[in-house]
């Protein structure tokens, strides 16, 4: 009986680059095929480049409308002319909230802004080979992650919902209500909800669980949500939550 290798399957992924720098569109590409091999995860990558934002806005439209498929990562060059990386990443964030987006850029003031559009990863130019190798993967278990669900009982049906699209938890009486696409009222506890989730969602006192990864800013008093939501922070729970959202990054 021969002996036979069973090869791992490969997820394939859609990737953008979008810098007006031929050069370092060329490079980047090159870098990330030359990567893809080593990394932990086998992946099959088809990788676009454009020389503004303009240009991938244009092709863009056809993947709202269905008539593209979607990317799965996003590597954005913040200075170019006309519509920055930043202002994209902006136009972007309306509609799709699970992309994964990574600046390239020779410059470190950006932070703040980025982190109002959940990108990933900074990649300061010249890109070093192991940190765009780490980035890659990071990116692809995140993306794994956007396909996972919980199943949930209502007293007329059995819903699956994505993780992703779970922005918060709250008690209301004897329910729970989990703020998705679409609302759903369960008669549970929190605590039985909290164990089907994973790191990315952080429990806020008695009645409360945030997916962090929709979280804008935060006040001592208030959560501000991507969506423009606000919701009241219990007393105390700042310092805590912070610390939750700087260890996540």
């Amino acid at each position: 009986m021969s002996n036979q290798v069973t090869s791992l399957p490969s997820r394939f992924c859609r990737m953008a680059i979008i810098d007006d720098v031929s050069e370092d569109r060329r490079y980047l590409e090159k870098l990330i095929q030359t990567i893809l091999p080593s990394i932990s995860m086998p992946v099959q990558a088809e990788i676009h480049s454009y020389a503004s934002g303009e240009a991938f806005l244009f092709d863009y439209e056809e993947v709202e409308s269905g008539a593209a498929p979607d990317y799965d990562i996003l590597f954005l060059d913040i200075e170019m002319p006309g519509l920055s990386g930043v202002s994209l990443a902006k136009k972007i964030r309306e509609k799709n909230e699970t992309i994964q987006i990574v600046f390239v850029t020779g410059y470190s003031e950006y932070i703040e802004e980025g982190y109002e559009v959940s990108a990933l990863h900074y990649l300061m130019k010249p890109i070093r080979t192991e940190k765009l190798k780490n980035v890659l993967e990071k990116a692809l278990r995140l993306i794994d992650k956007n396909e996972k669900a919980i199943l949930v009982r209502t007293e007329s049906s059995l819903k699956r919902i994505l993780l992703h699209e779970i922005r918060y938890m709250d008690v209301h009486g004897n329910y729970v209500t989990i703020h998705a696409k679409e609302n759903v009222d369960l008669k549970r506890t929190l605590s039985s909800l909290q164990e089907e989730l994973d790191e990315r969602f952080y429990r806020v006192g008695r009645s409360l669980i945030i997916n962090l990864a929709c979280v804008r800013n935060v006040t001592r008093e208030e959560v501000f949500l991507l969506d423009g939501e606000r919701l009241a922070l219990p007393r105390g729970a700042y310092n805590d939550l912070v610390q939750a959202i700087i260890h996540r990054l």
